[in-house]
């Protein structure tokens, strides 16, 4: 059994831990819409805080870099194109959630591209290997 160098075990785990992070970002953007509905409209608090629009930008833009990095660095390397494209869906689905306002077609909008971008970090994570 041949083992692989200090450096390249140390980048692959970092490259796990980018895909599990990314994984675990989109998890709490998904939290994030169902409590926001829960909380605003069943309960009528947090709505200033959890249907600014700056948090949902904040949110898009660390998923992008995340996805960009983790799952661009993992096509490089085992040159499967599928993570990223479904990956890149799932992103443009949440950025067209930006543009309708709060309300339910946000939230399905937004949960349908983080589940899309877990996915992508999913296949990515297991291309790896």
């Amino acid at each position: 059994m041949t083992t692989q160098p200090a450096s390249s075990q140390s980048r692959r785990t970092f490259r796990q831990r980018l895909d599990q992070f990314g994984i675990g970002l989109a998890g709490l953007c998904a939290v994030h819409c169902v409590a926001t509905i829960i909380l605003v409209s069943g309960l009528g608090i947090g709505g200033h805080f959890l249907l600014s629009h700056e948090i949902h930008e904040v949110g898009l833009l660390l998923a992008v870099i995340v996805a960009a990095v983790t799952i661009g660095w993992g096509a490089y390397r085992h040159r499967r194109l599928v993570p990223m494209a479904t990956a890149t869906i799932g992103l443009c689905f949440m950025a067209g959630a930006l543009l309708v306002g709060h309300g339910s077609e946000e939230a399905i909008l937004t949960i349908i591209g983080v589940g899309l971008v877990s996915v992508g970090h999913f296949l990515n994570f297991r291309s790896a290997h």
